[in-house]
């Protein structure tokens, strides 16, 4: 008798204790499932950038145990790789992967969040962005687009870029066709060039039918397997025009304001990563590419003379001062980069230049 009454009684417990289980995981099963799309300005899975936007998806699918899962599209599978602002702007989709100075057009203060010629470094527009207050001035700049941004990588110091002549004084950039974007297109033609705004995925065969007669993009990494000295002599540094070049996630504020918060920490969580992965893959590979094109394919390495870049130094603020007294955003955000920039380089001077200038004796 007792035998079967604990028997019974066990019974009831386990179907309790499996009620109450039902009940605190069904919720969890019920919780709902966000299916994105994320368009690119790069060319479909291009390493380093593309393949950043396509390891951010992963990672928010797996933090996020599949309740947000972003398809990522580059550039022309599903917008214009120059498009990808506006699709995010007007809600065609929920996310994009680029960078800020593509949409001066729109607004001329968002190309102070990606680069400025002889400006910060990555380490310095990572601090600048995510602990000087940069980050609240590019929400601000956003807000009326209806866009949230996010870092999501960097390329840190580029290459200078790619010549079908060298450059020995300034006179050589008066008449000369580069595939130059930002603020450092605009110095270009304060020098007498011709900026020419092209997507990645064209710049190839721009350069090698003569389009253009010069191009940057980013770096050794990257320039070589766009195989840029097929159609170019002279490989030129240093990037003066992109020393730490910003890539950027933007969200629809729609898209944004409908995740909970513990999904919308985790898309911030995956952008953090993002940025940090993007900017130790340029820099685990690009001087094993930079060897494959001194080694095997010959290409000559110039340096820009230091009169060149003096000049282009004055004239790139030059186009600053222009474009500030304009656009009073602009010289909202510029004055607090250029603040922030000052700050740091005093700091600078007892640590990273001292380190740079004896490390290798």
């Amino acid at each position: 008798m007792k035998r079967r009454k604990f028997i019974k009684n066990l019974g009831i417990g386990a179907a309790a204790a499996a009620t109450g289980l039902a009940t605190r995981v069904a919720p969890a099963r019920a919780q709902k499932k966000y299916n994105w799309k994320m368009v690119t300005t790069w060319p479909p899975h291009l390493p380093a950038l593309g393949e950043g936007a396509d390891l951010f998806a992963q990672w928010v699918s797996e933090m996020s145990n599949g309740r947000l899962n972003v398809t990522v599209y580059g550039g022309g599978e599903l917008v214009p790789p120059l498009g990808v602002f506006d699709a995010v702007t007007q809600g065609t989709v929920e996310m994009g992967h680029s960078a800020a100075y593509y949409w001066v057009g729109k607004t001329p203060a968002c190309q102070f969040f990606c680069a400025v010629p002889f400006g910060l470094n990555a380490q310095g527009m990572n601090a600048w962005i995510l602990n000087g207050g940069g980050m609240k001035l590019w929400e601000e700049v956003y807000a009326p687009f209806n866009v949230k941004p996010l870092l999501g990588g960097n390329s840190g110091v580029q290459a200078g870029g790619w010549f079908n002549k060298e450059i020995k004084t300034i006179d050589d950039y008066k008449g000369l066709k580069m595939r130059i974007p930002g603020l450092g297109g605009k110095v270009v033609a304060k020098a007498g060039g011709n900026a020419v705004l092209v997507a990645g995925g064209e710049i190839f065969t721009n350069l090698d039918r003569g389009v253009i007669d010069a191009t940057e993009w980013v770096g050794p990494y990257h320039d070589l397997k766009m195989g840029f000295y097929k159609a170019a002599k002279y490989y030129y540094w240093p990037g003066w025009h992109e020393p730490g070049t910003c890539i950027e996630i933007t969200v629809g504020k729609k898209a944004w304001d409908s995740l909970p918060k513990d999904l919308q920490a985790i898309v911030e969580a995956a952008a953090y990563k993002s940025n940090i992965w993007m900017l130790g893959e340029f820099e685990a590979k690009n001087n094993a590419a930079l060897q494959v094109l001194i080694n095997k394919h010959k290409v000559s390495i110039k340096q820009f003379p230091p009169s060149v870049l003096k000049v282009l130094k004055s004239y790139a603020k030059e186009v600053i001062e222009e474009i500030v007294s304009k656009d009073p955003m602009s010289k909202k955000v510029y004055e607090a980069f250029l603040k922030f920039q000052n700050d740091v380089g005093e700091w600078a001077k007892y640590t990273e230049e001292q380190y740079q200038t004896f490390k290798y004796l």
